[in-house]
């Protein structure tokens, strides 16, 4: 196994200012254009990258990653990026993998509640029907699609890297779903979390240590190490 798992969210991404305020005011539109994969990071969000790099060169060597994995969208390669130059650090170089990607949206990628409303109207009660978890939007993906990628991608994490120190920068879904799939937890154990500890912020930090046969939870959504808001 690998000796510990490190999960990022990525900085906050114009994507995450944009829609929730349209959102807020029932808009059909975003400033938001082109492919969720190449959506960039804000201001905040490189300020938030930048702050991850101080806290990886404040851990002791002994504590520092080894493999460095991310998903291929921009906002998370960014994320690493930046964090890395700020540390001043030299780590391995990043690779990308594409079972972390966000959670594919299908048709309604990049489109407001507004929107899917007035051009899908039937999605609402398709949701309702399968429930969260099984819910997947025309040409998307569910929850349950996501638990079976990330259960592969670990799989062969802990094949390739035995004994590694592993940082892995990508999405909130990736973050909640690799938790579930590491702990096995029903979707009510999910939602629970979710409950108690909140959406997975930007720039937040989980951490896994590994112990004989599994990962052990040592600290989830944290936001300490990034400056006030």
């Amino acid at each position: 196994m690998v000796a510990e798992l490190i999960l990022v969210r990525h900085g906050q991404s114009l994507a995450n200012v944009a829609f929730p305020a349209a959102d807020a005011e029932e808009l059909l539109e975003t400033e938001v254009s082109g492919r969720d994969a190449e959506v960039p990071l804000t201001e905040t969000g490189e300020a938030q990258a930048a702050a991850l790099g101080s806290w990886l060169a404040a851990l002791p060597e002994e504590h520092r990653p080894q493999v460095v994995i991310t998903s291929p969208y921009t906002r998370a390669r960014e994320t690493w990026r930046i964090a890395a130059e700020a540390s001043g650090l030299d780590f391995a170089e990043p690779v990308t993998d594409d079972r972390l990607v966000d959670r594919m949206m299908g048709d309604l990628e990049l489109l407001t509640r507004a929107a899917v409303a007035q051009r899908f109207p039937d999605e609402a009660g398709r949701r309702a029907e399968a429930g969260e978890y099984n819910y997947a939007p025309p040409g998307g993906e569910s929850f349950a699609d996501i638990a079976v990628r990330l259960k592969s991608f670990l799989d062969d994490l802990h094949a390739e890297h035995p004994g590694k120190r592993v940082v892995v920068v990508a999405h909130d879904a990736v973050v909640l779903m690799m938790r579930a799939v590491i702990e096995q937890l029903s979707w009510d154990e999910v939602l629970a979390v979710e409950a108690e500890a909140g959406s997975v912020r930007n720039a937040s930090i989980t951490r896994f240590e590994g112990s004989p046969g599994h990962l052990v939870l040592d600290r989830y959504n944290v936001v300490d190490h990034l400056p006030p808001a």
